[in-house]
């Protein structure tokens, strides 16, 4: 299962990431047992926006969601564009116990729970061998990593992968051992595991 990040106010609309999602394919999401996450309702860029406005945008998220599919919740948030401000990051700790940002590297040890390091498959170039490479490090090391696309095509846009990278990357995933969980989930699984 994966985790399903949204930004309701891009719901059928065209983004540059394709034609984004709508109402029927967040139905299908939940009866299929994904997680879903706030993106914030405008997709609000995570650095150029005032903190108190990212936060009324992921609250106006989490009410259109109730609205629409009363009963679910967002288990975390993904910032949108870039990292997120210190203020930012203050308004949603209380919001989220976790929330995910990018970079290139798996976590490992004491982490910021509301900046966890993601590693975008449409920034590998779809080169198999590093991410392979990379999945064994994490093994060694311990660590968890939190691999992250946009649109998934056999003709993606810059922000996605094609449909044979992402199977290899989760094959490879179930190859070097992990369990794969979606984001909320495995956020509970390492606080468990650290006894917190």
């Amino acid at each position: 299962r994966g985790t399903y990040y949204v930004a309701l106010g891009l719901m059928n609309q065209r983004i540059p990431a394709g034609d984004a999602f709508s109402r029927e394919d967040l139905e299908a999401v939940v009866a299929d047992g994904h997680e879903l996450g706030c993106h914030t309702y405008d997709h609000c860029h995570a650095w150029n926006t005032p903190a108190t406005e990212f936060e009324r945008s992921v609250l106006r998220n989490r009410e259109e969601l109730e609205r629409l599919l009363p009963g679910n919740r967002f288990e975390s948030l993904s910032y949108p564009v870039a990292l997120p401000r210190p203020a930012t990051k203050r308004r949603v700790a209380r919001l989220f116990p976790c929330c995910r940002s990018g970079g290139w590297s798996f976590n490992l040890g004491e982490v910021d729970a509301v900046n966890l390091q993601a590693i975008f498959l449409e920034k590998t170039g779809e080169d198999r061998t590093a991410m392979e490479r990379l999945m064994q490090e994490n093994a060694r090391a311990g660590g968890w990593l939190i691999l992250a696309t946009h649109d998934v095509d056999d003709h993606p846009t810059v922000f996605g992968c094609t449909p044979a990278y992402f199977r290899d990357v989760v094959q490879m995933a179930l190859d070097s051992g992990a369990e794969v969980l979606p984001v909320g989930r495995a956020w509970q699984r390492v606080r468990l595991q650290a006894g917190g």
